[in-house]
């Protein structure tokens, strides 16, 4: 999953993708009705690889917590009343315990319950590179520490003979 197409612009509702670059900006394509725009140097845009949200601790990137909200869901949208803020508070405590409750906004947690059904709509959430990816990594931990293992008695092997 590439978010760094994704984007979202300052004062226009729902999420866009990048098509391609023109001399005085970027080409986009919204995710809602699939109208192409141009957007000028001047408009506020951000992707969504560059944002974060407070947590505890520091801060927490948009792509983790669209993959603990799509882990929580099963990969089903979410479905809950979105003007109800306690339903949305205690979804995004559950998916995002260490959010921070003071710096994060019912409005930002919206926003975020948005994008996230927006995506999986259109089918741009794909999680199952980085699962692939860390069951690797967790198998060559492992085949690591047995190669370790085996690397050891050996040695200690090696020590009771000489004795």
């Amino acid at each position: 999953m590439d978010l760094s197409q994704i984007i979202s612009i300052a004062g226009k509702p729902g999420l866009y993708k990048i098509l391609n670059q023109s001399r005085g900006g970027v080409i986009v394509t919204s995710l809602t009705d699939g109208k192409k725009t141009a957007i000028g140097q001047t408009q506020r845009v951000s992707a969504l690889s560059d944002i974060s949200i407070y947590t505890m601790d520091g801060d927490i990137l948009l792509h983790e917590i669209l993959k603990r909200m799509h882990e929580k869901t099963s990969g089903k949208p979410v479905e809950i009343d979105l003007k109800d803020d306690a339903a949305v508070r205690d979804f995004f405590t559950e998916a995002v315990p260490e959010h921070d409750d003071e710096r994060v906004y019912h409005s930002d947690i919206r926003k975020i319950i948005k994008w996230y059904n927006n995506l999986l709509d259109k089918d741009l959430l794909d999680f199952t590179e980085e699962q692939a990816d860390e069951e690797a990594e967790g198998t060559e931990e492992a085949t690591t520490a047995t190669a370790e293992a085996s690397a050891d008695e050996a040695k200690s092997d090696d020590k009771k003979t000489e004795k």
